[in-house]
């Protein structure tokens, strides 16, 4: 039972091709990061419902009562079809005296968590005492899935709190994970919490963070992939802010002003998702090394191409050059125009290597990881399986 305690985690996510072109019905790949957000559950001494969020200065509690008095109008607040209600919304704000329209990133954890908490109790019973910790790896604002690890965390630790899914954990276990319609109801309550801080998120996010891997997605449907290979990255923050909304209009309008250009642009991109699927899908069965060059073109190719639709930015083609300058192929991951860059590792590729072209990256202001794609999806950890990075985080508070 969850009374000792757990630790459980869900990964990021990086778009590995597809990007913009996703937003015209066209093929995007996402593959789950690992670079982790973690959450400590444990009963709360004090018998009182306590969220700490160490990396966006959120420390609330409330009383169980308090928040069950709420629950009245949340009753079918786990119905997918229906997204958060404005009223939902607003009484749960003057509940947490947080002012209308606020976007900070706490407000909207605080919010999301509140929310959660709320449909779960709706459907299966009081709020028990619990105190939450939530640590992660993952930078927020950089288009790599950090709310959607957060709202997968919280609705696996909620889910498991009020008995409405399993603690598959067992005596003697490194890590665990739950069954298919315990996942499947993870994601769901999960996705709620996303509505609630994006307002119309596609479900990519938290589909990646409870099932891990990679998925397809178009049109709104989305399809894990059955296996995936472990592919080593270089992951690259330039650290340039941008708007999505701003690049993804400007898109728009140059498909509107040259059509025939732009068109087979996007069906190219398209054409790319495509291929790489093929190749990561055969890659399992057949860990040949004759598949990381393709992967590279793919890259490559890609990278031009988001650059001919006006997503690039000076910060990724630098990226870009200093890579190359190690023989390693870059590309943009998520809106572009600043932001996330990700590099193809091979297996074969030096540890030299990797320390010169991080070295290189870190000397433009850039922030670097050495991370893989394709990572697990949300997962229950033992102490045991945790490295002391993540015990001391998750001892604070």
């Amino acid at each position: 039972m969850w009374e000792r305690g757990l630790v459980l985690s869900a990964p990021g996510k990086v778009i590995l091709h597809g990007e913009h072109a996703v937003v015209h019905g066209k093929v995007a790949l996402a593959a789950a990061l690992d670079l982790r957000t973690f959450l400590r559950l444990r009963p709360c001494a004090e018998g009182r419902v306590r969220i700490h969020l160490p990396g966006v200065g959120v420390l609330r509690s409330w009383d169980p009562p308090q928040l069950q008095a709420l629950r009245t109008g949340f009753a079918a607040a786990l119905d997918e079809s229906k997204p958060p209600s404005v009223e939902q919304l607003d009484t749960l704000r003057e509940f947490a005296g947080i002012t209308a329209g606020a976007s900070a990133p706490e407000s909207l954890a605080t919010l999301a968590f509140l929310y959660m908490c709320l449909a779960v109790s709706a459907k299966y019973g009081d709020v028990p005492s619990m105190d939450i910790l939530v640590w992660s790896e993952l930078p927020t604002g950089a288009g790599l899935g950090s709310s959607a690890a957060y709202t997968v965390c919280v609705a696996a630790a909620l889910l498991t709190a009020y008995g409405a899914i399993s603690c598959p954990l067992k005596e003697g276990d490194s890590t665990a994970r739950w069954t298919e319609e315990e996942l499947a109801l993870i994601n769901h309550c999960a996705f709620q919490g996303e509505r609630v801080i994006h307002g119309n998120p596609s479900g990519v996010d938290n589909a990646v963070g409870t099932w891990g891997g990679a998925l397809r997605y178009q049109s709104g449907k989305i399809t894990p992939f059955k296996r995936v290979p472990t592919l080593r990255i270089l992951l690259t923050n330039t650290k340039v802010p941008r708007s999505t909304k701003v690049l993804v209009a400007g898109v728009k309008e140059k498909i509107l002003k040259f059509p025939a250009i732009m068109n087979p642009v996007l069906d190219s991109i398209d054409a790319i998702s495509q291929e790489c699927q093929s190749v990561l899908e055969a890659m399992p069965a057949n860990p040949s090394p004759e598949y990381y060059p393709v992967l590279e073109e793919l890259f490559d190719i890609n990278q031009h191409h988001l650059n001919v639709i006006g997503v690039g930015h000076p910060s990724l083609d630098r990226l870009c050059r200093v890579t190359a300058s190690h023989g390693l192929h870059s590309k943009l991951t998520g809106a572009g125009g600043g932001g996330c860059g990700i590099t193809l590792l091979r297996p074969d590729t030096s540890p030299l290597a990797v320390e010169a072209a991080k070295r290189d990256l870190c000397a433009c202001g850039f922030e670097c990881w050495e991370t893989n794609m394709g990572a697990p999806g949300v997962t229950l950890h033992s102490s045991s399986s945790l490295n002391t990075h993540v015990l001391h985080a998750l001892s604070e508070g």
